[in-house]
């Protein structure tokens, strides 16, 4: 089949979970001897990666135009280059989903979580975000949702059924590349924090929790966001030395933190299934999460949940536990990940569903 797949930043993933979400679906697509074409906003050296065709095209570099524009932009090249099934990424593109349908290509749209909900959009951007789930009940040709709070919500609140694909992760523990000696960080003596450092995930409600700590542990903050500057500072504004803030990580160095850390710390409220939650619990993290449904849903009880006021509670919670404790967990987390939450199980489910709206089953 010849696939697209749009509503990205692009790959190789270098930002957050629907980069690294287009980058395992699309490689192992081509592997599988699809012809695939991800659309992206940032230039590769290659014009392939894995396999895969890389399909640049420009943005406008804004906090609310970036994705917008962008996908627009890749819809008016798709129409050129027709496909037999597109997969779009994000709600907020469910508009331009319509138009590769009147022009005869199947489409499938994977709608995250309810964006709306998040604290960094305005009233206009959080009025599109809605209008944008009205459009996602007739526009594409199928919907999905990674979650199955997601998915309730659009069978309760429209009436649509939509397809439960997960988000994927690889289970198991990788090797260090350096990266804990490089931020000064020693084998299970730290505390794991990733996200993208908004509002709605928590990253300043976390750095103040474990600093109310008494602990010689480090915490590692890891994470960025291209529009929130103010608020990052925010976070970054603390004389406690045992918080480390180095930034966004990807790769190998991502991997191995959560691999190594003595627990990982998921505050997010906003979205459907978070990307950094399955990976590190993959990785046989013992996870502390706040309880949400969505992040409830994932961890399933191979973690330790918390409420917004208890978190420094949990954080002591788990240090007084004793390791064996701790080790079942992590083990309970690492094969929830491999039953659930497999990439091969992923590809497998979503080459079924283009398959099918494409007619080649």
């Amino acid at each position: 089949m010849r696939i697209a797949i749009l509503g990205t930043r692009g790959i190789p993933a270098n930002y957050g979970g629907f980069e690294t979400f287009a980058e395992e679906l699309s490689t192992r697509l081509a592997a599988r001897g699809h012809d695939v074409t991800v659309y992206c906003r940032e230039r590769h050296p290659e014009g392939r990666y894995r396999g895969v065709r890389l399909e640049y095209l420009p943005t406008i570099r804004h906090k609310y135009f970036d994705t917008l524009a962008h996908a627009f932009l890749s819809t008016l090249r798709l129409l050129r280059r027709p496909v037999d099934a597109a997969l779009y990424c994000n709600g907020a593109n469910a508009i331009f989903t319509l138009w590769p349908r009147l022009a005869g290509m199947p489409v499938a749209l994977n709608v995250d979580g309810i964006e709306r909900k998040r604290k960094k959009w305005n009233r206009l951007a959080k009025a599109w975000y809605l209008l944008s789930e009205r459009l996602a009940t007739f526009c594409p040709s199928v919907v999905v949702t990674d979650a199955l709070t997601i998915q309730d919500y659009y069978r309760q609140r429209y009436g649509k059924e939509t397809v439960f694909i997960p988000y994927g992760a690889e289970a198991g523990r990788t090797a260090d590349n350096g990266i804990l000696e490089e931020l000064g960080l020693e084998e299970g003596r730290y505390f794991l924090y990733v996200s993208r450092m908004e509002p709605e995930n928590h990253p300043l409600e976390v750095r103040e929790a474990f600093e109310r700590v008494k602990t010689p542990m480090k915490l590692a903050l890891v994470g960025d966001a291209p529009y929130a500057r103010d608020y990052i500072r925010r976070v970054r504004d603390t004389g406690d030395g045992r918080v480390v803030i180095p930034g966004a990580i990807y790769g190998e160095g991502y991997r191995a933190l959560g691999s190594r850390c003595f627990a990982y710390i998921h505050a997010t409220e906003v979205g459907g299934t978070h990307p950094a939650l399955i990976e590190t619990m993959g990785r046989g993290a013992l996870v502390l999460y706040r309880n949400t449904p969505e992040n409830e849903e994932v961890a399933g009880g191979c973690g330790i949940p918390f409420e917004p006021d208890e978190l420094t509670a949990k954080i002591e919670q788990a240090l007084a536990m004793s390791e064996e404790d701790r080790a079942a967990l992590r083990e309970k987390a690492m094969a929830r990940v491999r039953e659930r939450y497999s990439w091969d199980a992923v590809t497998d489910a979503y080459e079924r569903l283009l398959k099918r709206i494409a007619g080649k089953t």
